[in-house]
């Protein structure tokens, strides 16, 4: 059953993470110019981590056990590119490499909400199952 409502929801972080993440800029450094994720490896590694387990996720529909556990991983995996991300902006200082901050700072923070509302979706089936087990 692919057309239940997390499977929306981790839809739109496979796009966030595997799209706009290439798209938009987490910085703009010194000489004007914006720093994209295809610059750095660390950060394609983990927006692309992050769309992958999210479209694995998907089709774990018949596991939601699994799936479950696998957004809790991909929500850490968030938390760590934009512990990544803070690091960078409070560490550097003046104009050494990142100027500004770019757009592109705040999708691990969507990214972590879509993957709590699909996770509550998911605990949300997993209770309805059992009830219905139980009435068996």
């Amino acid at each position: 059953m692919i057309q239940r409502i997390q499977s929306i929801y981790l839809f739109l972080v496979v796009v966030i993470s595997g799209g706009i993440s290439a798209l938009l800029p987490y910085g703009i450094d010194q000489n004007k110019e914006a720093l994209l994720a295809q610059d750095n490896l660390l950060v394609m590694g983990l927006f692309g981590g992050s769309a992958i387990l999210a479209l694995i996720s998907i089709f774990l529909f018949k596991n939601r056990q699994l799936q479950f556990v696998m957004g809790r991983i991909n929500i850490l995996l968030n938390f760590i590119l934009l512990g990544v991300f803070v690091y960078w902006s409070l560490t550097l200082s003046g104009e050494t490499a990142v100027s500004e901050k770019g757009i592109g700072m705040l999708l691990p923070i969507i990214s972590i909400v879509l993957l709590v509302v699909a996770n509550k979706a998911i605990k949300k089936d997993e209770n309805l199952v059992k009830s219905v087990d139980r009435l068996r």
